[in-house]
């Protein structure tokens, strides 16, 4: 997937937080952003980190995980543009309460918290956009716990594809993940999903390419994930 924001002048495009806002203040929000890159594998943040800045993605991909005593990680979601990351920590000036790692060489804007505070002073209605945000993030939350409880390995696995392959109607979707990553973000060992993962390839809904997952039916892994196709 071309994992980016459209090029056209504006660099909030597609970012539902910043919508409603008036041509002039998207400018000042760009006008205060500072523009970042970050290379595959580096991390963007970590586990109680001061939660400072919010992270506009523009291109690339970032994994939202958290880490056990044990340094077993969880991955929660991945973030892909024009996604945001941090909106929690902005609200309550707390630690950060995840880690994040580039999955694919990413560029961002970060917005440091005093400049979104400001922000939101003057424009409320951004406030209503970080609580539907952080809403969502509580329903995914909600339904991943869900899963783990009525979904076995492969369900996950599937559900985990189609989440991934978002909105896509391509008849063809490269999922650029490897099978750990894919273990971490489904809640099951590697080689229980590389199991999955065969079983979907010998039925004909996917291929693996080196660290890439092709989807050929996104349809059948719905049915499988139990969702509607």
């Amino acid at each position: 997937m071309d994992n980016r924001m459209p090029d056209n002048g504006d660099a909030l495009t597609g970012v539902d937080m910043f919508a409603g806002l008036e041509p002039d203040v998207r400018q000042r929000v760009i006008a205060a952003a500072v523009p970042r890159t970050y290379r595959k594998g580096q991390i963007l943040f970590v586990e109680n980190d001061p939660g400072e800045s919010l992270i506009i993605l523009r291109r690339g991909a970032v994994a939202i995980f958290r880490t056990a005593p044990t340094g077993e990680r969880a991955v929660l979601t991945v973030v892909r543009p024009p996604g945001v990351l941090g909106e929690v920590s902005l609200l309550d000036a707390s630690t950060r309460s995840t880690s994040a790692e580039a999955i694919e060489d990413c560029q961002a804007l970060t917005l440091s918290r005093a400049a979104f505070m400001d922000l939101v002073h003057s424009n409320p209605r951004i406030l209503d956009a970080v609580m539907r945000s952080v809403g969502a993030l509580i329903r995914r939350l909600t339904e991943q716990n869900t899963d783990h409880v009525f979904l076995d390995l492969p369900g996950r696995v599937a559900k985990t594809l189609v989440r991934l392959a978002g909105e896509s109607q391509a008849p063809m979707i490269t999922i650029e993940l490897n099978q750990s990553q894919l273990a971490e973000m489904a809640g099951g060992s590697r080689q229980s999903v590389n199991q999955a993962i065969g079983s979907f390839a010998s039925r004909g809904w996917l291929r693996t390419e080196g660290r890439r997952i092709v989807v050929t039916d996104l349809p059948a892994l719905r049915r499988r994930a139990g969702m509607t196709a």
